[in-house]
This record gives C-alpha cells, structure tokens and sequence, in this order.
C-alpha cells in the first residue's frame, strides 16, 4: 500500500488547485451543517416551550391555537378533569388563554419593517402553570388593567416593546410595557403576554379562549386526563401533552429549512465534486512518471487507484473541517424568523448537535470520494511503460 504521507505531500505542492478544491467542499459542508443547525434550533427552541407534566385543551381538528375556539363555560369543566394538580389553596392549577398576531414596526437594521408578534392572553397564575418562565426586569402585569409584559426575545426589536414603553395592541388602544421575562430559551421568549380580559375585549373574542392549560399531577396523568377530555364526542376537545403540540408546531419551518438547505447544498456539491475532479485530474497529468515508477516498483492498480481515491478524500475532509468550523462561529448568533404554525417571527439559535457534524462531514468526505474516483481510475490504467516514456 501507499503510504499516505505521499499523498499529503502531493496536495501541499499543488496548494492552488488544493485550496480551490477544499473552499468548495467547505462552502457545501458550511452550508448544509447551518441549515441542520438552525432546524435543530428551532426543533430545541419550541419544543422547550412546552413541559411533559402540563397538557393543552384545543378545540378538536385544530392544528394551533390560533385556529382554535373554545367557549369560556369549558374551561371550568377542563380544571375540573381528573389529574389536574392543585396549588397550595386548593385552586387547580390551569387557565384559559387567548391567543392572537399582531404587526408591529421592527427596529435596528430592519426599521420600517412590519413582522407579526404573538400576544397570549394569560391569567394571574400564568407563572405557576409556566414555571419555566420568569421575570427578570420590572413587575408582573396587574389583572384588569392595560399593562403586558414582554418576552425578552422581542424587547428592543420592535417599537415601544421596551420596558416602561407602550405600544397600540390595537388601534387607539396602548398598552404599557410593565416587565420582561425569560423561558429557558423558548418560543415563549417571543410573546407578548397580557390579561386575558383585556387582550380579548380588544380583539372582540368576549366569551371565548384559544385552549386551556393545565398542569398535571404527574406526567403519567395525561393519559387519563386525555380520555376524560375526548370522552364526549358533543364537547369536541382535543388534549395533547405541551411537548408534543410544541414539537408539531414547529415540524413545517425545520422541514422548510432542511429542505432550502439540502437543495442549496446538492446543487453546490456538484461544483465542490467538479473542483475535486478537475483538481485529480490534474494530479494524474503531472505525475505521470510517478505513477509509472510507482507501477515499477510493483504496486499494483488497486493501490494506485486507492491512493489516489484517498487523495481526494483528504482533500475533502480538509475542506469539510474547514466548512464545520465556520458552522460551529454560527453557534453563537440568533436568527430570527417567521414561525408557519403560528405566523410570528421566532428568535431561532443555531444548535450544533454530534449528528448534525457528524452527518455534513461525512457529506463532505463523499463529495471527495465521487470526484476523486474517475481521475483515480485513469491513474490506476496508466501503463508504467508508456509513463516512463512521457
């Protein structure tokens, strides 16, 4: 076999056509792990929105909140469910919540522009039935009045969402913005949270909530809590555990994400696999002798083909390591889009996980192995004698 310290050796003499090669194959691998990335992130990003011990009534056939519609007599009826946990007083611990969009005018380098923003109509218990969620500046907002308080993942990006600023929830009518809260991240992050009497005098919805929210004495609870739920086919209810309504919420953006990204990363790849190609091709041609010696000195065809197949892989991989760690910078940043489920913009982080690496790397080391065979195969067909001669 031939050792591999010559192969290496050949791609640092040949450092031009070398670096056009691995750019090309590090542009593809950087491509293809940021959009794994970012749909990691949004996978992780809704789906710790939700907790596997609380459970989400919707109107049944509803895909989302927000196409959903259930009379107020009903929620009465949901916290009354077997399996629902009870606070220190005895109260159970759940509400109902209306959920609706609106557009607001963003700030930065997007001022001018329109997005849409979640606003949920919560209840005074919202912080015990989403005890991921807390606030970390100002106080929470007063029940009755026409104060909200603000995810941190929307504060500063949208005009008069800022601590003490206010903003029209709907024409002529202002709200003050009383306090900012975090969700370990979440989806949740990007809400405005206001009462829920308030958000749906505003909006015309007196009488009804988008789904009720409860939590629930355990997760082994649900099961029972669901089938109470759906027993009567009249009522038309529909549980799910929060985790699971949050991982389906956020299925269409990583599927749309995964796609663009796959698409943009198989067109490039041709183009990475072409500069490879090109790249062993001109190999062969200037090391015709050492191919011809090589076949003299008894190595046989199979050991020059994959010499040269290892060559190209090589290269890919350099190019391929080069393209993750350019991924992994993206780790660091925030990207903000729109959610399909819900139609709000989202702030999204780029997850890099061991599958994603691990999966655009190899991508990367394949690119090398398509482009690099067909020149290995010409090299291994090299006759010594006529390689001798040239």
């Amino acid at each position: 076999m031939i050792p591999v310290t010559y192969n290496v050796r050949s791609l640092f003499v040949r450092k031009t056509t070398t670096i056009a090669a691995a750019f090309g194959v590090a542009l593809v691998v950087f491509v293809l792990a940021a959009a794994m990335m970012l749909a990691a992130g949004i996978k992780k990003t809704m789906s710790v929105a939700g907790r596997s011990d609380n459970a989400i009534v919707l109107r049944k056939g509803s895909d989302a909140e927000l196409a959903s519609n259930l009379e107020n007599r009903l929620v009465n009826l949901v916290l009354a469910a077997p399996g629902v946990k009870t606070d220190e007083s005895g109260k159970p611990l759940g509400a109902g919540e209306v959920v609706t969009v609106i557009a607001l005018d963003k700030l930065g380098l997007a001022d001018g522009q329109v997005s849409n923003v979640l606003v949920r109509g919560v209840t005074d218990n919202v912080f015990k039935v989403r005890p991921q969620a807390r606030l970390v500046a100002g106080r929470p907002a007063q029940p009755g009045t026409d104060e909200v308080i603000a995810g941190k993942g929307v504060v500063g990006r949208f005009k008069g969402v800022e601590l003490n600023s206010r903003f029209d929830l709907k024409k002529n009518r202002p709200v003050t913005v009383v306090g900012v809260f975090e969700a370990e991240g979440s989806s949740l992050e990007s809400e405005i949270w206001g009462d829920l009497d308030t958000v749906r005098n505003a909006f015309g919805r007196d009488g009804l909530v988008s789904s009720v929210l409860v939590r629930l004495d355990s997760p082994a609870k649900f099961d029972a809590f669901k089938a109470t739920m759906e027993s009567d086919k009249q009522l038309g209810l529909e549980a799910l555990r929060e985790t699971a309504y949050y991982e389906k919420q956020s299925e269409g953006t990583s599927i749309f994400i995964n796609a663009m990204g796959g698409l943009i990363a198989f067109f490039c790849s041709f183009g990475a696999m072409i500069g490879a190609t090109i790249t062993m091709h001109a190999a062969v041609a200037q090391r015709g002798r050492e191919i011809g010696t090589l076949r003299a000195l008894g190595f046989s065809k199979l050991s020059i083909l994959l010499s040269f197949v290892l060559e190209s892989c090589i290269l890919a991989l350099i190019g391929g390591v080069v393209g993750l760690l350019c991924a992994l910078l993206m780790s660091t940043q925030k990207l903000s889009m729109m959610n399909f489920a819900t139609w709000q913009e989202v702030n999204f982080s780029f997850i890099a996980t061991p599958g994603v690496l691990f999966t655009a790397l190899v991508a990367g080391t394949v690119m090398g192995l398509i482009g690099g065979f067909f020149p290995a195969l010409r090299a291994a067909r090299i006759s010594p004698i006529d390689a001798m001669r040239a």
